[in-house]
């Protein structure tokens, strides 16, 4: 893992690191069907890798710093029970997530003429163990309150070990609805010690993870932990981002700065999917300079947001327009 606060602050100068966004959204604007599938994006590690390395380029070309593997629904356990194979097979292919995302960079890399981008970083995408179950516990939390501490840590650990061993510059644990499970993810986290990573939660209001579990408190939790280059929230909708920040800004350092990256802000339901509304995505955009004054050091979209949000926030963030995306 090459990824250190110092490489951080490189890579980033003085502006913001722009992450990526919503990689099924793009994935799903080409036309593939992910609606209702257990394994999500994932099973496309297996069926359609291309499609991956793809929408990994695209947000890349469009300002990414840092792209998300597509495995924040994988798991040995899953792959086993969905794709039939071994658990062998299984490790590999979840590793195959991060070597798609490092063939993105390498082309970007290879094509880029902008001299002030710097090599981008691949997050290992850690997700939710409710997102899993498949019950709407994701959005919850609930199923932490039936599990140990050491359940959740057994349940999580393959799958660090699998984006460790590929190479990930660091690990993005994320979406994470429970006070419990973020306990138990940073236990984990010191098995592997040379291994960075951010913490980012899911939140319902603007003070509060989607368990009930006090924002502030979650991140006093987090910060104990000397392995984690940010703590923020992701997969919330923006207009509950500010007052998250606030709500914590007694714990606001630079040693650990916040990451952020919201949804659209429309509505999630499980039968049908995500229900359109008047909510504009560009207000991630539009927000983003409250978030920097709050502290926020790395900023990009989670669901619901492409690689033109992502272009439209890094101009504003870095002032340089990125270059149109081509084909790929």
């Amino acid at each position: 893992m090459r990824c250190s606060m110092e490489s951080l602050a490189s890579l980033r100068g003085a502006a913001p690191l722009v992450l990526d966004g919503g990689l099924a959204t793009e994935l799903e604007a080409q036309g593939v069907q992910l609606q209702g599938d257990p394994l999500w994006s994932a099973r496309l590690l297996h069926t359609n890798p291309q499609a991956i390395r793809d929408a990994h380029y695209r947000f890349l070309v469009s300002g990414a710093d840092v792209v998300s593997t597509a495995t924040y629904q994988a798991s040995v356990e899953g792959f086993v029970n969905h794709l039939d194979l071994s658990p062998e097979s299984a490790r590999e292919l979840l590793m195959s997530g991060v070597r798609l995302a490092q063939d993105a960079v390498q082309k970007f890399v290879a094509s880029n003429k902008d001299p002030e981008r710097g090599r981008p970083l691949v997050a290992g995408s850690v997700g939710a163990f409710g997102a899993f179950l498949r019950d709407g516990s994701e959005y919850s939390g609930a199923y932490a309150d039936n599990m140990s501490i050491e359940e959740l840590k057994a349940w999580h650990r393959p799958q660090i070990e699998c984006l460790v061993s590929a190479g990930a510059d660091l690990v993005a644990m994320e979406t994470i609805p429970s006070a419990k499970e973020a306990e138990a993810l940073v236990e984990l986290l010191r098995e592997f010690p040379g291994c960075r990573a951010w913490l980012a939660f899911s939140c319902k209001d603007g003070r509060s993870l989607c368990d009930g579990s006090a924002f502030l408190e979650a991140v006093r939790l987090a910060q104990r932990c000397a392995q984690l280059v940010a703590v923020g929230v992701n997969c919330t909708s923006p207009a509950l981002v500010l007052p998250l920040l606030q709500s914590a800004g007694q714990l606001r350092s630079p040693d650990r700065p916040w990451v952020v990256y919201p949804n659209s802000g429309e509505e999630w339901e499980a039968a049908t999917g995500w229900k359109t509304s008047g909510t504009k995505a560009s207000s991630i955009a539009e927000l983003s300079q409250d978030w920097m004054e709050q502290g926020a050091t790395m900023i990009g979209g989670c669901c619901r947001i492409s690689p033109a949000h992502i272009a439209a926030l890094r101009t504003l963030l870095r002032g340089n327009p990125t270059s149109p995306i081509s084909a790929v």
